[in-house]
């Protein structure tokens, strides 16, 4: 299988997926994300010109390239026109079949939540370790996720201890 990681080259992700006997594919989002349209920029999120620089550094993949795609909590740092761009990419450069997966704070409230580093300790647990905070683009619930990935075959889930909401989206 081919994966992409959204969340930067973690050598533990690496590791652990290499050794499965997959390939892995690693594009830091947030950092280009940052480079692209400045830290807490989300109001140039909608520039078409910085969109199409984004994607291009970050999606530029063959289409059906991918069988999954860890997105970790990268995808409710953006606003609503990349967020939709970004979407229509990862659906282009995945499978038919394929998964991903994506986090999301459960708590609708908050504008600024926990920016995590996750790392892959074995098949059953996943290490989160806080880098700071981080502004979100926008606040995600169960409806707002079903819309977002409404294109895909399936949205699943799943509420964690750290009160994130996982969601396992299968295309």
């Amino acid at each position: 299988m081919s994966l992409l990681d959204l969340g930067g080259a973690v050598q533990e992700n690496i590791e652990f997926v290499t050794n499965l006997g997959h390939r892995v594919t690693t594009q830091a989002f947030l950092q280009t994300l940052d480079q692209t349209f400045g830290r807490d920029a989300v109001n140039e999120h909608s520039h078409p010109d910085g969109i199409e620089s984004f994607l291009n550094q970050n999606l530029a993949f063959p289409d059906a390239t991918f069988d999954g795609v860890l997105l970790w909590d990268t995808l409710q740092y953006i606003s609503p026109a990349l967020l939709a761009a970004t979407i229509s990419e990862l659906y282009r450069v995945t499978r038919p079949g394929s998964y991903m997966l994506a986090f999301f704070n459960s708590d609708d409230k908050t504008q600024v939540s926990p920016n995590t580093k996750f790392r892959i300790v074995d098949a059953n647990m996943i290490r989160l370790m806080q880098k700071g905070t981080r502004r979100q683009a926008q606040s995600f619930n169960n409806r707002n996720l079903e819309k977002l990935f409404s294109k895909f075959d399936s949205v699943k889930f799943f509420l964690t201890r750290e009160s994130l909401r996982e969601v396992i989206i299968r295309r």
